[in-house]
């Protein structure tokens, strides 16, 4: 079977039917909280990050397979937001809001808003619900207003936009005052809103983010990204995110082609593949992706999210090379993801992660990161581009 073909049996029948259980029709948007044993707590704060991905995942499935249902997801999840979500009076989206839509943490986080932008804008190229675009564009201009600096972008803000500390995009033991991530989600949002509606504002800035991306968070010598930084761009800490290398090097070339500029995208591209390469050597292991090493020490957890990005990284790097191992792997980590990384359960959808053996961790099914943009993102990509990659 092609993998397109399993990839979209995976969304239709395991995928959708599981988010769409999670709608709040009492209170509007998703349910914020499911624990290891399927007990969903309908009182749990909902994350304006989770209803975002909610938002981008149910348009762009609507949008891929015409389904009338979709499309009325993701108008409960776009009602939600715009009516809970955003903060009318200061501008910018809040991290998250009560079950029942009340503000919870009013922290603006700029990786925040740029997955608010990522969702409207597929949500836009589904309904031309005007309203969409023009909030999504509000937000970038906030993103550019509050939260960029002359060396770039800045991580986290009060509700009013005083800079505040970096607790939620900070790991490891470090306090970043930029990451490798932000900048990856920002350019992100930004691509989709310049696929959406493309502006001479939003292409400067994509193009400003790829030249930070390759000056200051790629290493040539290491052939990976660095991944906290403080203000000066000076590496905080010796740690390798496999994930995010794998998930960079498709994203990267993905919003870089919208730009149709060709030179760039040559240089680009050879910047990607170093990336898949490196991963495909050092992290590929046991039919599976590892997560990451600090300082040397791999740390071997199988993380939903990074096992989905992997088939799409590696489908995107044989694509460029035509080198059949990338095909293989891709294959391989998605027999991973169907043997060990699906929940079989009943009214369950992914595992947040397993060992490099598979065994499950008894960590949330739903929590305000863990939802379907990563493997619902994996099934649309692979129906898009309809690999010949056989599962």
């Amino acid at each position: 079977m092609r993998i397109a073909q399993a990839a979209q049996a995976m969304l239709e029948n395991g995928i959708v039917p599981f988010w769409k259980n999670l709608r709040d029709d009492e209170n509007g948007g998703y349910y914020g909280y499911m624990d290891f044993d399927l007990q969903l707590d309908k009182t749990a704060e909902k994350g304006c990050i989770l209803n975002s991905r909610i938002l981008w995942f149910f348009a762009s499935a609507a949008l891929a397979t015409g389904r009338e249902d979709l499309r009325a997801e993701a108008d409960h999840a776009y009602r939600f937001m715009t009516q809970h979500c955003v903060d009318r009076t200061n501008g910018g989206v809040y991290w998250s809001v009560t079950y029942d839509g009340k503000p919870l943490d009013t922290t603006k986080h700029t990786y925040n808003q740029a997955f608010a932008i990522y969702a409207l804008s597929a949500y836009y190229r589904l309904t031309k619900n005007a309203d969409a675009l023009a909030l999504a564009r509000s937000l970038f201009e906030a993103i550019e207003s509050h939260c960029t600096d002359a060396g770039g972008y800045l991580e986290a803000f009060t509700i009013d936009w005083q800079p505040e500390s970096n607790e939620k995009l900070s790991e490891n033991g470090v306090m970043a005052t930029r990451t490798m991530n932000t900048l990856l989600h920002v350019f992100e949002g930004y691509a989709g809103l310049y696929e959406a509606a493309p502006s001479d504002e939003v292409r400067t800035a994509l193009v400003r983010i790829l030249d930070i991306y390759v000056t200051k968070i790629y290493s040539p010598e290491l052939h990976r990204q660095l991944v906290f930084f403080d203000h000066d761009y000076n590496s905080l800490i010796d740690l390798y995110s496999y994930g995010h290398d794998i998930e960079t090097s498709w994203l990267i070339d993905w919003g870089t082609r919208l730009l149709g500029d060709e030179k760039l995208t040559a240089s680009i591209k050879k910047v990607d593949s170093d990336l898949a390469q490196h991963i495909y050597e050092i992290a590929y292991t046991k039919h599976s992706v590892a997560n990451e090493c600090e300082r040397g020490t791999v740390n071997t957890t199988r993380v939903w999210w990074v096992q989905a990005e992997s088939v799409l990284g590696f489908v995107n790097e044989w694509e460029k090379s035509h080198d059949p191992k990338y095909a293989a792997a891709a294959a391989d980590i998605y027999h991973f993801i169907c043997d060990k990384m699906v929940d079989p359960r009943p009214g369950s959808e992914w595992f947040w992660q397993t060992d490099e053996n598979g065994v499950p961790a008894q960590k949330p099914i739903v929590e305000p990161w863990k939802c379907p943009y990563h493997n619902g993102r994996m099934c649309l990509e692979l129906m898009r581009r309809d690999p010949d990659v056989q599962v």
